[in-house]
């Protein structure tokens, strides 16, 4: 009998559902994989954006991680909002003493309502900390640009060159999300093993756009837990949230940007 993969995030909590912790469980188990936990931020926030937040001492989100490892095979790890440099050494620490086979860094440092989640120096110590560790980063546009210390660029070719820049600060592979380029399709591209692939998806016309991020990365981590390869999951992910977007305007949840529908497979219309 195959097993089910357990996945492990460690990222911050959405109360709303739609984004962090919350929208990466149930990313988890729409692909057929066990989620788990490590909560590294609480939030105060809606679809319309952040109130609050509360960061846990880091010695504490490294008691989470520790009870998981010391009781839980896990399969792959995804890691979103880190929101101080302390917790984003104390998380690097956890993972190089356990070496768990796949990392996805997913870098929340701004939320889709444009509310700022990282503290100063939490990009530093990602790139010096977190980089090497990670088997793939997933930067969004904004994001991929302040890590890389560059404008924000408004083409394919610009993203590319900033999934180079990143790849040279010391990540092995880079995927940088095209959400916020215009036009008819979202592009995303790839800088891995020396080589740029574009993945490409037709742009879906909803408002329902909370979570978008933490909902790919979370879902190229269930797929490289199943044993796909990098290339493989990063397409079946994109797939994934193409099609939670597709169905997202089935859902009702609040008056702001609300969440993609991660069940659209499972639900019945």
């Amino acid at each position: 009998m195959s097993m089910i993969a357990n996945v492990l995030s460690i990222a911050g909590s959405d109360p709303s559902g739609g984004a962090g912790v919350q929208a990466d469980m149930k990313t988890f188990s729409a692909l057929g994989c066990y989620g788990m936990a490590a909560i590294t931020a609480l939030t105060a926030q809606n679809t319309r954006g952040v109130t609050g937040v509360h960061v846990p001492p880091a010695d504490f989100v490294a008691a989470q991680i520790e009870a998981i490892f010391a009781d839980v095979r896990v399969d792959a790890v995804k890691i979103g909002m880190l929101a101080s440099p302390e917790i984003v050494v104390t998380v690097a620490h956890c993972l190089a003493r356990h070496k768990p086979a796949h990392v996805v860094l997913d870098p929340v440092l701004v939320a889709t309502s444009g509310d700022s989640l990282g503290a100063p120096g939490v990009v530093d110590a990602m790139r010096t900390h977190l980089f090497p560790l990670a088997s793939v980063i997933t930067p969004n546009l904004p994001e991929a640009a302040t890590l890389a210390g560059e404008a924000e660029p408004d083409d394919v070719a610009g993203m590319e060159r900033l999934a180079e820049i990143l790849h040279r600060q010391g990540a092995r592979a880079v995927l940088v999300k095209g959400g916020h380029l215009s036009g008819d399709m979202a592009e995303d591209t790839l800088f891995a093993g020396g080589r740029v692939t574009r993945y490409s998806a037709p742009r879906v016309d909803t408002r329902n756009t909370h979570g978008t991020g933490c909902t790919l990365s979370s879902a190229i981590a269930a797929h490289l837990a199943r044993g796909l390869a990098l290339d493989e999951a990063i397409r079946a992910a994109k797939d994934y949230l193409t099609e939670a977007l597709r169905a997202a305007d089935r859902l009702s949840v609040g008056h702001g940007h609300g969440p993609v529908h991660h069940f659209a497979r499972l639900w019945p219309h």
